[in-house]
């Protein structure tokens, strides 16, 4: 048996809903480093290099983040691959 539901709401309803805490403030904080950041920037290299630095848990944080989108990359292609599978 298949069952489907669709519930509308906004993305700060999910949130509540979710019990996950609001980090706009923090989000904003974020953002606004960064954009303060890249005004001085004058290479892709220095950019990068900074963001390094501010991400949470520095160069650690960002290879953790880049694997964790890798593998969720590659799960979503093998699951696509085995979309088109006749199941027994």
């Amino acid at each position: 048996m298949k069952v489907n539901v669709e519930i509308e709401c906004t993305p700060e309803e999910a949130r509540r809903f979710m019990g996950l805490p609001d980090v706009s403030k923090a989000n904003d904080v974020y953002v606004d480093a960064l954009s303060n950041a890249m005004k001085g920037v004058s290479s892709v290299d220095q950019l990068q290099d900074y963001a390094k630095k501010i991400a949470p848990m520095g160069e650690i944080g960002m290879k953790l983040f880049q694997n964790f989108i890798e593998q969720g990359a590659g799960a979503a292609m093998a699951g696509f691959a085995n979309a088109g599978k006749k199941k027994d």
